[in-house]
């Protein structure tokens, strides 16, 4: 298997290749970066150019790793008894089962997205890593032992918001998503914006990274958020002379509440504008 950029579609040749390793070697691909930097796309992406199913599993700060592999529904079960259903007699009935069980029980080799596993609680990525070895767990309610028929790709993000336990990242592969720089970006942006002008995206190039290079910015305008200024751009007719004329004398950043989502990172910029 050889996973390359597609033309919808950008990857970088380091990032291809941590794809290629992590099914090579069928650990989980553990990828960091940024939010915005196109992890969660990239699973996406994965899975249509394999023509494979997709199974993505959100996680919250509440999730748990048994939800994961399946939910018995007592209430549900306690509540047809007091009706007197039949439904009660087979316990099966009230198992529903999660994201790693569906990719496990899947006739064709799934794509597996563990989404944003850092939000979770810290024990988390432990009380997955039997079931990850293994690719089989026990449903302790029906007796039933559940095991992979073959290996799913599991793609696993975090944002970094918290340390994964060393026991976890040894099970994985590891890649860092850098941040594109601007020929990478240019690319993206051609993806999404085949007929955009070049005029206008190399300033509005400019104006992103200058914008991402000011000190002290609680949160860095992402790819995605770019994407979306962009679109706003050419919504509201803005031209290239106009953001030239921004960047050689900054005063109020255009559409500024697609880029930055703080408010201390509005004034900061508005200050830098005034400094100027």
């Amino acid at each position: 298997m050889s996973f390359k950029s597609t033309e919808h579609y950008i990857v970088s040749d380091d990032l291809s290749q941590a794809v290629n390793a992590a099914v090579t070697l069928e650990k989980p691909l553990l990828l960091k970066g940024e939010p915005g930097t196109g992890k969660t796309r990239l699973a996406i992406e994965l899975a249509e150019s394999l023509d494979a199913p997709f199974l993505q599993w959100n996680i919250k700060s509440t999730t748990k790793a048994q939800q994961g592999l399946y939910e018995y529904d007592a209430v549900s079960r306690l509540r047809d008894s007091q009706l007197g259903s039949d439904k009660v007699h087979d316990i099966s009935n009230y198992i529903k089962p999660g994201k790693l069980w569906q990719a496990f029980s899947a006739e064709k080799r799934p794509v597996l997205l563990i989404d944003e596993i850092d939000k979770a609680d810290i024990e988390f990525p432990n009380d997955l890593l039997q079931e990850l070895d293994q690719m089989a767990f026990h449903v302790y309610e029906t007796g039933e032992q559940v095991e992979a028929k073959q290996r799913p790709i599991v793609i696993i993000t975090s944002n970094n918001e918290k340390t994964l336990p060393d026991a976890f990242l040894r099970r994985c592969f590891f890649h860092y998503i850098q941040f594109p720089d601007e020929v990478t970006l240019a690319e993206i942006v051609k993806v999404h914006f085949p007929n955009l002008q070049a005029r206008l995206l190399d300033e509005a190039l400019a104006v992103f990274f200058g914008v991402r290079s000011i000190s002290g910015l609680k949160k860095k305008p992402s790819t995605s958020e770019l994407l979306d200024w962009l679109r706003l751009l050419l919504t509201e007719d803005i031209s290239p002379e106009q953001l030239a004329e921004y960047r050689e004398r900054p005063s109020v950043l255009p559409l500024a509440g697609a880029l930055l989502k703080h408010e201390q990172d509005i004034e900061l910029i508005e200050r830098a504008s005034r400094a100027y």
